[in-house]
């Protein structure tokens, strides 16, 4: 799991906008954006490309 420390320095790379843990704790939200980046392996995958519209997981 990710540390506090962390997510507090972590942005979104899109739009430079903090990001926040989702509710399964297994992503990271752009509100802004509204994108979701994965945690993989405790690793947080901050790639606009591999991001998931949240619009497209829920409408």
């Amino acid at each position: 799991m990710l540390n506090q420390e962390l997510l507090d320095i972590l942005a979104c790379p899109k739009c430079k906008e903090p990001v926040i843990l989702n509710e399964n704790k297994d992503g990271l939200i752009c509100e802004k954006c509204r994108l979701l980046y994965e945690i993989r392996d405790d690793i947080p995958v901050m790639l606009v490309d591999e991001a998931k519209s949240l619009d497209s997981i829920c409408p």
